[in-house]
């Protein structure tokens, strides 16, 4: 069986740092945090009282009024960014295999807002159910990707997975591998999240996996920080636009990069910490170079998880050296949380398509607010602290890790014919 080549033809993002991919780039590469404090909801009651919420979003400007009734925070933002990413792919959908295009989205938690909302309605009323009719429709996990393929009539492959902090990882990775086994010509693909409310901040202050800098909230995502305390609840989408190579070809599309490997693994631990020695973090980067057909020495730079928690950044330390050996010396790492904050499933996709741009400009984005060393942590690794960096990026790994021990990490490199 002849297996086909991947590549990425469009990009589309919503993140708490810009709207688009441009203003989500410069903004990345400047170090820009994200964090402020939230608005959605009254936090004077809560532990933490920050997130990293996305400013100034206008769904009217792609989304019809009555169709955003229908749709709960996560997909709206998910319809944008793929609007985002369509056009700037050039697909001419009136010219293509409807039939061979899909959809695979990612979302770890779904319609909160809606289900929240709808929920407290009724607890908070006579005991009436007087639910919303668009209540489940709006909650369910998979209905962001049934939006995309309803509004551009894509007939395709279409599902959600959903691995918590892995989700958008693994629908890019099932995207790849839908297209490499010529199983579809183009994929739309990404995740979304909007878990910035009650329910939200305060179930993760109950795991205590929160930051609770009020007071600094700015600089509060610090990873590999010897101070750090937990991560900055974000919300947010990202898209890529997948596509068969010759597919591409014959159109005369720009490609951006190309999806070479794909891998994924199990800690096997524990719900919510991982593993740490870090041995599900090494499987799943072995199993990503060995999809790939690379060598560790052959990645130039890691987007990491780096969460900004306690243990997490402890134990992905632990596995790029375990994994890269003396080569993870001569890498670039950086975690693009320290500014976007952690936007659980929609995390691996915004951190893709940071990935991708290091390739198509050569230059590295910080990881923000560093000071203070960690006696866990071998800082003789680049973690690119502070200030961006150029270098040639021929090849980027991007990792995710998610509660319940889902690994997932994805490998893209500099397009060449």
């Amino acid at each position: 069986m002849e297996l086909k080549r991947v590549v990425i033809t469009g990009l589309g993002a919503v993140t708490p740092i810009g709207n688009n991919v441009k203003d989500y780039w410069n903004n990345l590469i400047n170090g820009v945090s994200g964090a402020n404090l939230i608005t959605r909801f009254d936090t004077s009651k809560f532990k933490t009282k920050f997130g990293c919420e996305v400013k100034n979003f206008d769904p009217t400007q792609i989304i019809d009024r009555k169709e955003i009734r229908k749709m709960d925070l996560f997909a709206q933002f998910a319809v944008v960014s793929a609007e985002e990413a369509i056009k700037d792919s050039g697909l001419d959908l009136q010219a293509i295999d409807l039939d061979r295009a899909g959809v695979i989205w990612g979302s770890g938690v779904g319609g909160m807002d809606v289900f929240l909302s709808e929920v407290k309605g009724y607890v908070l009323g006579d005991g009436t159910p007087r639910y919303n009719p668009f209540f489940i429709p709006k909650m369910i996990a998979d209905i962001a990707g049934g939006h995309i393929s309803i509004r551009y009539n894509l007939r395709g492959p279409n599902f959600t997975t959903v691995s918590a902090c892995a989700s958008s990882t693994n629908a890019i990775i099932d995207a790849y591998m839908y297209i490499k086994l010529g199983k579809a010509d183009i994929m739309v693909s990404g995740g979304s999240e909007s878990p910035i409310n009650d329910a939200g901040v305060g179930g993760f202050n109950s795991l205590h996996a929160l930051s609770t800098r009020n007071e600094e909230y700015q600089t509060a995502s610090r990873p590999f920080d010897g101070t750090r305390d937990g991560f900055v609840i974000a919300e947010g989408s990202g898209t890529l636009i997948l596509e068969e190579y010759e597919h591409a070809k014959k159109r005369g599309a720009k490609i951006y990069a190309e999806v070479v490997g794909g891998g994924l693994s199990a800690d096997a631990y524990h719900l919510t910490a991982p593993h740490p020695e870090g041995l599900g973090a090494i499987k799943v980067m072995q199993n990503a170079l060995h999809d790939a057909g690379m060598k560790p020495e052959d990645i130039d730079y890691i987007n990491v998880h780096g969460t900004s928690t306690p243990l997490n950044d402890v134990a992905e330390a632990i596995a790029v050296k375990k994994v890269f050996g003396e080569h993870a010396y001569k890498m670039n790492l950086s975690s693009t949380k320290s500014m976007t904050g952690h936007l659980l499933g929609a995390a691996g996709v915004i951190e893709a398509i940071a990935s991708v741009m290091t390739i198509v400009h050569g230059i590295i984005p910080p990881t923000i607010n560093f000071t203070t060393e960690d006696p866990q942590i071998d800082y003789k690794i680049n973690f690119t602290f502070n200030k961006a960096q150029q270098r040639t990026v021929n090849a980027a790994l991007s990792n995710t890790f998610g509660f319940g021990g889902h690994n997932a990490s994805l490998i893209i490199k500099k397009f060449a014919e």
